[in-house]
């Protein structure tokens, strides 16, 4: 997974998962903001393949304590679940936990024996940095996991420059990222990026039920990207 450019239909509800067939080429479980999310899994009989995410609170997400750790071993066990997202600060260890790092590593190689993927990710909800840090964040990001995942928040269209520009000389050093801006300056970069190397995308399947700022609707996402691709192969 993720040789080539992913666009996950993000959803907190796999009922959604029909819906999302058209467009997506897999789904992004929200287990955080999911009801009964074990349940949920139990019973997915869809067609395409889930990225699970269980995101902290610390990061942005509505997961608590180190509970999440357990949803996420008890998911990659799924023969649908293909990837699933650990967020860079606990695998590295350099969030204030210690017992983060020892969890998010364990879960890791759990995940590669049961040969699903790691994203390991990196959200930053205030800025973005310059390019040489953007570029940093995902080597790291990406020597942690199979793809290196990166959202900031754009407040300027230096912003999203910044973001392509690492996106690009992060791909040319051989790294495999995810990367976007969120935020209205930055919202272009999720149609964008995957011209310079990003190998996935999310989207909402009804854009009000959004999990990240900027988002555009799932089919608008789709058009958007395939559209710059066929330009770009006839150029």
């Amino acid at each position: 997974m993720f040789e080539e450019y992913v666009l996950a239909a993000s959803t907190a509800d796999l009922s959604a998962e029909p819906a999302a067939r058209e467009h997506a080429d897999a789904v992004e479980f929200r287990m955080d903001l999911a009801s009964d999310p074990l349940d949920q899994l139990t019973g997915y009989d869809g067609e395409l393949p889930l990225l699970v995410t269980n995101r902290a609170s610390w990061e942005g997400g509505e997961a608590e304590g180190l509970g999440r750790y357990d949803a996420l071993s008890d998911a990659i066990g799924r023969d649908a679940v293909a990837a699933v997202d650990v967020e860079l600060a606990a695998l590295r260890g350099t969030h204030p936990d210690p017992a983060e790092a020892s969890h998010a590593t364990a879960l890791r190689e759990a995940a590669r024996e049961a040969g699903v993927a790691v994203v390991a990710s990196v959200h930053d909800f205030e800025s973005t940095p310059e390019p040489a840090a953007l570029v940093d964040l995902l080597a790291d990001a990406a020597s942690e996991g199979d793809v290196g995942k990166l959202a900031t928040t754009a407040t300027a269209p230096g912003d999203a420059l910044a973001m392509i520009e690492a996106t690009h000389e992060a791909t040319a050093a051989g790294h495999r990222v995810a990367t976007m801006c969120m935020g209205e300056p930055g919202r272009h970069t999720r149609a964008v990026t995957p011209l310079y190397g990003s190998k996935i995308g999310y989207a909402p399947v009804d854009a009000a039920d959004a999990t990240a700022p900027g988002q555009y609707p799932l089919a608008t996402l789709r058009e958007l990207v395939d559209g710059l691709r066929a330009v770009d192969s006839e150029a």
